[in-house]
């Protein structure tokens, strides 16, 4: 659940940035110039929020709000660039499909029948094909002790 009110969060931040900062010229423009009035910000300010801000500080500002972190496997450690890039060019070409695979696979599936979803032994599915993933701060605080008691040299990049 608080990955999606997360999800919720990004969203909601970024349109009302976009919106706001579109606000002044809208008005008199036409509807394909108010059309990417609109789109550019919200392109730009979610480029920026999912690979900056998750570069820097390990999660965009709805995942930092509710108090969870993206982490790349199998080192347990901030992605880099690269997979964030491509994780956000992913959310762009998944999220607005999501509705689409519901549709058609009509509840037959958890996770709404997209072929990139994979499904793990346990059977918690995870959307994220680039091996990075969504963890509580509080558990990766635990994990990070956890693994200093049995190190001493480990040191925590968050």
């Amino acid at each position: 659940m608080r990955r999606w009110l997360a999800v919720g969060l990004d969203c909601y931040l970024c349109v009302l940035t976009a919106g706001l900062l579109a606000r002044p010229y809208v008005d008199t423009a036409s509807l394909p110039e108010a059309a990417a009035l609109l789109a550019v910000p919200v392109l730009v300010l979610s480029f920026v929020n999912q690979v900056v801000l998750t570069a820097f500080l390990g999660a965009g500002a709805g995942k930092l709000i509710m108090g969870i972190r993206v982490v790349s496997l199998p080192d347990v450690r901030r992605p880099g660039p690269g997979p964030l890039v491509r994780r956000w060019l992913y959310g762009l070409a998944w999220l607005p499909l999501r509705p689409w695979y519901g549709l058609r696979t009509s509840g037959q599936h958890d996770e709404g029948g997209c072929p990139l979803v994979r499904t793990c032994e346990e059977g918690v599915s995870y959307a994220d094909p680039l091996g990075l993933r969504q963890v509580r701060r509080g558990d990766l605080v635990a994990y990070r002790r956890a693994l200093a008691g049995g190190r001493t040299a480990a040191r925590s990049p968050y």
